[in-house]
């Protein structure tokens, strides 16, 4: 210390950098050389060291997480809808964004221990170790499918590889693992970066493995769009979803992204192999099971097992909906793989409906030479009415996953040439092998199954009701055809046999369900509560739904019924109904005259309440779902998309102003504007009409002021309505009006008289 202050003492008395002033006070007040001024001012000067500021490290995670990954994602979707066809070159980019690979982490992390890892929580050791992931992908040196050297891993990992015994790491290297977490991670960021390019870019007709395309929407659409066509083709493509060359994928995702960095990761990911146990399946079956199997116990970040009403609803899962594709090491990119090489089918079959379309003037509903006007009743739009013997020539085409399923209004031989032309197609672009029996041509008399539901046709004759010239209304009966969507009863017979609730084909007989046996009346009762409110969901948009629910309900209480008189010993199941009540809701282990009426042992605290099952009457299941499906119909998340980049558009703010001042309205901005500047312009005269509109001179400052509390009202409103560009005010005399333009039009929704 004595020694640093000798030698700053000598540099300073040499080379003074501060010239005393007597005629400043303040200065000298300072100025440790000033007269006046005490030893600890001087100590205090000699002893100050320049504080260095730390240049902040490049690869800090913490300096490199600089926006939120939500907003980082939105961008992407943004951008890429704002121009769907343009070529993606540059996706390293986002690569290389941190803020992606920390939501990545958080989203992987909930999948895997089942709770949601805020920002704020990751620990700095995994954001280390989330910044090597990042910089091995860029540098190329991540490799997939490793099983002993991770460079990051899950948090409920907690084996310590190097310690590992002989065969415990020949037993990891040669047996089929689940996949490692930072392959998981990759696979979720290069999701991520590729999802909003292709959404933008998909056809409407596709509506599996997408956000907010489910078979929910598939059946609404086939009742919207799939009236009046005779002959269907119904198409198994599934095949494709178990693996393509990679030369095909790899062409097929560069049609539109270029990204060379993308490309070797994604190829990587499918030509690195995939090591499998070596035991086959039928070695499998062959091995003895343990006859005493202890119970598992979950560690504290370990997720739960799906509950049962669950994995009973997921063995309902449709034939089109059972397939999910897995291709090499690409994980939840696989589905997004394959829409993207199925994406060219969709696209061929657009040209097709429209090459196919040709109008008939005698036609009553397809006239129009474009095909795209809405036509006919849009309330029902599933009612044809029937035309005369030239019909139009119409095509339409769904596909959901690999099954597709086209509807021809036209002779059969049009559905055959069509066949054959897109055999030819698959045999080309895919090089899959088709026939006519993977592609049958079915009539609409025979019924079309497709997700469990039956199309088929029915004549109706209801009563038409229209408008004749003079205002007459004119009512006459009419015939057409009505396109019916409805539950395969054979079908949920199937899948209840299959999942051992019932055994008997023409009468089925429930079975009970020994899975429950070691559970509560309470708890069972809440489980097939949860499963038959997901049955009544499923069929929501079936024709006999009340039917097909009743029937489920009554295989789940004669299951139940079964079970419970099996565990309570009560021999039938008509002594479990009067004991338990039709919906099972009364305990059935209460013995009298030794406890409480079971109403007051809830109250008490000395029972669980039990729920009775649900929809035991025809009268408690909900009708059919009949809401109106538009034709243009887009899922909700893209017409956001859509409005916002329409809203950001410099010429829909154009148009909206052309609108304003078409109708003689003034803007709050421009309103607000007007005020400010005059009241700022107090010197230069103004027109008489706006003195006599908008001010008057006050008496007292002789400045513009508001000449009444109604002037004041309106600026007020003008400064409410500033963030609001799409609402417009009109003053006119004692009255304000309010509007909001929307699609180049005003429409009123508020008026105020004072």
């Amino acid at each position: 210390m004595h020694r640093r202050i000798t030698v700053l003492t000598l540099q300073v008395l040499r080379n003074p950098p501060i010239t005393p002033s007597q005629k400043n006070p303040i200065y000298s007040q300072f100025n440790p050389f000033a007269r006046g001024a005490n030893g600890l001012a001087f100590f205090r000067f000699f002893s100050f060291s320049p504080v260095h500021r730390r240049v902040p490290d490049s690869d800090d995670p913490a300096n490199l997480m600089k926006e939120d990954g939500v907003s980082v994602c939105s961008q992407m979707w943004i951008e890429n809808f704002k121009e769907p066809d343009r070529l993606v070159s540059n996706l390293t980019s986002y690569l290389r964004r941190f803020e992606l690979w920390v939501l990545a982490y958080q989203k992987v992390c909930a999948d895997e221990i089942g709770s949601y890892v805020p920002r704020s929580s990751i620990t700095r050791s995994a954001l280390e170790d989330l910044l090597a992931l990042r910089n091995a992908v860029l540098d190329n040196r991540f490799k997939w499918g490793a099983r002993l050297e991770f460079i990051i891993k899950s948090p409920k990992d907690k084996t310590e590889y190097e310690s590992l015994s002989k065969r415990k790491i020949k037993a990891i290297l040669t047996t089929t693992q689940p996949a490692p977490f930072q392959d998981k991670l990759v696979q979720e960021v290069l999701f991520m970066i590729l999802e909003p390019i292709y959404e933008a870019r998909f056809s409407q007709k596709s509506f599996a493995f997408r956000p907010r395309r489910n078979a929910h929407t598939v059946l609404r659409v086939i009742r919207r769009n799939f009236a009046g066509y005779l002959w269907y083709i119904k198409g198994d493509l599934s095949v494709i979803l178990d693996g393509l060359k990679v030369g095909l994928v790899m062409s097929a995702l560069m049609r539109d992204v270029r990204d060379k960095k993308i490309i070797d990761l994604i190829k990587l990911a499918l030509v690195t192999p995939v090591v499998t146990s070596p035991v086959d399946g039928e070695e499998k079956k062959k091995k003895k099971k343990r006859k005493y199997q202890k119970k598992k116990v979950l560690a504290e970040d370990e997720p739960k097992p799906d509950p049962y009403w669950l994995e009973t609803f997921f063995g309902f899962a449709p034939e089109e909906a059972e397939k999910l594709p897995s291709w090499g090491h690409c994980g939840i990119l696989s589905p997004l793989l394959a829409n993207i090489c199925l994406d060219e089918l969709d696209r061929w079959m657009e040209g097709k409906i429209k090459d196919f379309y040709c109008p008939s003037k005698s036609d009553v509903i397809w006239n129009s030479p474009e095909g795209e006007a809405e036509q006919g009743n849009t309330s029902w739009p599933e009612f044809v009415p029937t035309s005369g013997p030239d019909k139009t020539r119409k095509m339409d085409y769904i596909r959901y996953g690999g099954h597709i399923l086209i509807g021809i209004r036209g002779p059969r031989a049009d559905a055959a040439t069509l066949r054959k032309q897109l055999i030819e197609f698959c045999d080309q672009k895919y090089m899959i092998k088709l026939d006519n029996e993977s592609l049958p041509i079915e009539h609409i008399t025979k019924g079309i199954m497709f997700l469990d539901h039956v199309l088929c046709r029915r004549v109706v004759y209801p009563t038409l009701r229209y408008t004749a010239t003079g205002g007459k209304i004119i009512s006459e009966k009419g015939v057409g055809t009505l396109l019916s969507v409805t539950a395969s009863l054979k079908q949920c017979i199937k899948q209840f046999r299959k999942l051992n609730f019932l055994k008997g084909d023409r009468e089925p007989d429930p079975q009970p369900c020994f899975r429950m046996f070691h559970a509560t009346q309470a708890h069972t009762n809440a489980q097939m509560n949860k499963f038959l409110s997901t049955m009544v969901e499923w069929y929501r948009y079936a024709d006999n739904r009340k039917k097909v629910v009743n029937f489920c309900s009554y295989i789940i209480r004669g299951s139940l019924a079964k079970l419970y008189a099996a565990k309570y010993k009560l021999r039938s199941r008509a002594k479990v109904y009067k004991i338990g009540a039709r919906n099972l809701s009364r305990p059935l282990k209460e013995r009298k005259g030794q406890s409480p009426e079971y109403q007051n042992l809830p109250r008490m605290g000395l029972a669980e309440s039990i729920d009775g099952l649900q929809y035991t009457r025809m009268s408690l299941i909900p009708e059919a779902d009949y809401t109106p499906f538009p034709s243009n119909w887009m899922p909700g998340h893209e017409k956001a998309l859509v409005e916002y980049i329409r809203l950001d558009d410099p010429k829909t703010l154009e148009e909206q102003r052309s609108c304003i001042r078409e109708q003689g309205l003034v803007s709050p901005q421009d309103y607000i504007s007007m005020l400010v500047w005059n009241y700022k312009r107090n010197a230069i005269v103004m027109d008489q009409l706006s003195l006599d509109r908008f001010c008057n001179r006050c008496k007292y400052c002789n400045n513009l002021c508001p000449s009444n509390a109604f002037d004041v009202l309106c600026w007020l409103l003008g400064v409410l309505f500033y963030l609001y560009p799409t609402l417009a005010m009109l003053k006119h005399g004692g009255v304000i009006r309010l509007g909001r333009i929307g699609d180049g039009t005003l429409s009123k929704f508020y008026t105020l008289n004072l």
